[in-house]
């Protein structure tokens, strides 16, 4: 995997995770401050309905006012807003934050507002409640205190019980603080839950349980998070896909366009793209089809124009036989159809090894072999089918030492040899092969005395099927492949072959260029 995508990818992953986790805490505060207010709002409306429908409140408990700051004001008198006046006004029970706690505010029934501030709203509204149940339970004889204690539990939200059981009883510290101020405030070891023990006059004692504190992590805010985020990652995610899917179908978009012919189609390729090494390399697939396909039309072509001249002369030569009665003229004709075959078998191997190597080259097996000693093989064997000719290896002592190198041995004959046959068909009377051989190259020279080659032609004589001349005679031999084939051989070894004109003989000089040792390829 290229580092840059990695990179881009691992990016992405640590910005998603963050936007993320940014939109959850700040969903996580908003949903919570409005939870909590109203939470606030609806955990101090008992308290502030049983004093506001109290008459004279502030004269009946004046006593709350050293404790929670509690006031009656008209509304003009208070710091707050329009839509808080107007919630007031509608008899609804107001929570509003303040420097110094928290101030809460509801109309009694003459039209002023009741406000009362807490620093800590759970624990204080707590013993508010405290204090206003011992008040009222004061005053009740105690074999009414059972009816009394169930209609304040109803009318103060809170749960009201007598203790009678000494199990009930909390630990001694609770008792201290009971005996000192008539009420302690506590947090049951089993529920969480506030609790207030309240000493009455007559020393009994009742246990006041409040509701559940405020919870900012209660499961629907779980919930809620985990489908936002789920949500966010899956929206992510599909952009995410649609992209990848945008690139792949572009991707089969082009091959689309292949199957129906158009084999010029390409998928673009960019940096940007996640599917650029497929795209590269699906363009790499196409480039080879493309010049496969072109190969064999290109082949077809040719192959059916070579095939009809030696055909032609097997029919006519048949012919000739069927209606020919002189011994010497049928044995003419019969060396002729023979001489024919031949040459169908040489352009069928042509053909052959032409097309192993276009079609993704043969099985190389590249081993350490000496490229002298095929040099001289080639050379001592077209001497011998070329007398007529001077076939001699040029070959010094410094490539000597450098002469082992990485080849497939019978493919490079091959190539050597095509060269060599080619050179000795055009030259005058000589023919030269010269090994230049180092540490990191080799490179073979073949040269003739020839005619050569002109330069507008260098590179058409590497096309398959392409011969300077359009003789089709058993003498001039040669079917245009030989050239090919030793370009595709040298492709293979991870080299070229090229031509230019020998400037010691005047003739051609086709040059073959290969690195000495395949690179090493580095362990996975």
């Amino acid at each position: 995997m290229p580092f840059k995508f990695f990179f881009k990818l691992y990016a992405r992953l640590i910005g998603l995770t963050f936007l993320i986790l940014m939109f959850c805490v700040a969903l996580f505060m908003g949903v919570n401050s409005v939870r909590e207010q109203y939470w606030q709002e609806r955990f101090a409306e008992p308290l502030m309905r049983w004093i506001a429908s109290t008459p004279n409140p502030q004269e009946q408990f004046h006593w709350l006012s050293a404790f929670y700051d509690f006031r009656l004001l008209s509304p003009e008198q208070l710091a707050v807003s329009d839509i808080e006046i107007e919630r007031l006004s509608y008899g609804q029970v107001v929570s509003k934050d303040t420097s110094i706690g928290q101030q809460i505010m509801v109309l009694d029934e003459s039209g002023r507002v009741l406000r009362m501030r807490f620093g800590n709203l759970y624990s204080d509204v707590s013993e508010a409640l405290a204090l206003i149940a011992r008040w009222h339970l004061g005053g009740v004889p105690p074999e009414s205190r059972e009816q009394a204690v169930a209609q304040l539990s109803q009318s103060l939200g809170a749960s009201l019980s007598i203790i009678q059981e000494p199990e009930s009883v909390p630990d001694t510290e609770v008792l201290g603080r009971v005996s000192d101020r008539g009420i302690s405030l506590y947090q049951h070891p089993s529920s969480g839950r506030a609790h207030v023990l309240i000493r009455l006059k007559d020393g009994a004692l009742v246990d006041l349980a409040m509701p559940p504190p405020f919870d900012p992590w209660a499961w629907p805010v779980l919930l809620l998070l985990m489908v936002v985020g789920g949500s966010v990652l899956a929206l992510a995610l599909y952009l995410a896909m649609r992209e990848v899917d945008s690139n792949l179908r572009a991707v089969e978009s082009v091959a689309i366009r292949i199957a129906r012919g158009e084999m010029g189609a390409r998928v673009e390729t960019s940096d940007s793209r996640l599917v650029s090494r497929l795209a590269a390399a699906f363009n790499g697939m196409a480039e080879h089809i493309q010049r496969l396909v072109g190969v064999q039309r290109e082949m077809i072509h040719a192959v059916s124009h070579e095939l009809r001249t030696p055909v032609a002369r097997i029919r006519f030569g048949v012919q000739m036989i069927e209606t020919s009665r002189d011994p010497d003229a049928l044995q003419k004709q019969l060396d002729g159809i023979d001489g024919d075959i031949q040459e169908l078998d040489e352009l069928i191997d042509e053909i052959l090894t032409y097309a192993r190597l276009e079609q993704g080259g043969p099985v190389f097996a590249l081993q350490e072999c000496s490229v002298t000693d095929i040099v001289r093989q080639v050379v001592s064997e077209q001497q011998l089918i070329r007398t007529e000719h001077v076939i001699e290896a040029d070959i010094d002592d410094e490539s000597e030492a450098w002469s082992l190198s990485d080849v497939e041995p019978r493919y490079l004959h091959r190539a050597i040899q095509n060269l060599v046959g080619n050179g000795a068909r055009y030259a005058a009377s000589k023919v030269r092969v010269h090994c230049q051989l180092d540490e990191d190259n080799c490179r073979i020279d073949v040269e003739d005395d020839g005619p050569g080659i002109p330069e507008e032609d260098w590179e058409k004589v590497f096309t398959a099927f392409a011969r300077l001349d359009d003789s089709r005679t058993r003498t001039s031999g040669g079917y245009g492949l030989g050239l090919s084939i030793v370009r595709r051989i040298l492709y293979w070894h991870g080299g070229q072959a090229f031509v230019s004109r020998s400037e010691d003989l005047g003739g051609a000089k086709f040059s073959l260029v290969w690195p000495r040792k395949k690179p090493i390829e580095p362990s996975l």
